[in-house]
């Protein structure tokens, strides 16, 4: 996913996300942990992806305190 993608959204939406991306890397920490990661290129993108949505959160939130 892109940024321009999550810039349009809520924060509650990205609430969410941010949540159900968690979620994934969990699985895919305990897949790898078990031998059964098929995609290992996943976990990277999981990860940046979970940081797109930190950072936009977090402009976000310092758009709202600076308004």
């Amino acid at each position: 996913m892109k940024a321009s993608e999550l810039v349009g959204k809520s924060v509650d939406e990205l609430t969410g996300l941010l949540v159900d991306l968690k979620k994934e890397q969990f699985n895919l920490r305990f897949q790898r942990a078990t031998a059964q990661l098929e995609n290992t290129a996943r976990v990277r993108v999981i990860r940046r992806d979970i940081a797109r949505v930190r950072t936009i959160l977090n402009q976000s939130q310092k758009g709202a305190a600076n308004a």
